[in-house]
């Protein structure tokens, strides 16, 4: 699991473990949160398609599904 801490995410890179439809590179644009602050979803975008999608973060701690950087 990717240790990460949810304040940071913003603008951070990630590879897809299998990508589809050639949606391999995604980067964070956007960060929700409740009304104490704490991050509760993310808006992760495809870099190629500029899709983008709304997810929780800890989703990003599953190794099998994301890995941090680009690669």
């Amino acid at each position: 699991m990717n240790r990460l801490n949810p304040q940071k995410l913003l603008l951070s890179k990630w590879t897809a473990a299998h990508p589809q439809n050639r949606e391999k590179h995604f980067l964070v644009t956007e960060l929700f949160r409740d009304e104490d602050g704490t991050v509760l979803e993310i808006e992760l975008q495809a870099v190629l398609t500029k899709r983008a999608e709304r997810l929780e973060w800890q989703t990003l701690r599953n190794n099998a599904e994301w890995l941090q950087g680009w690669k």
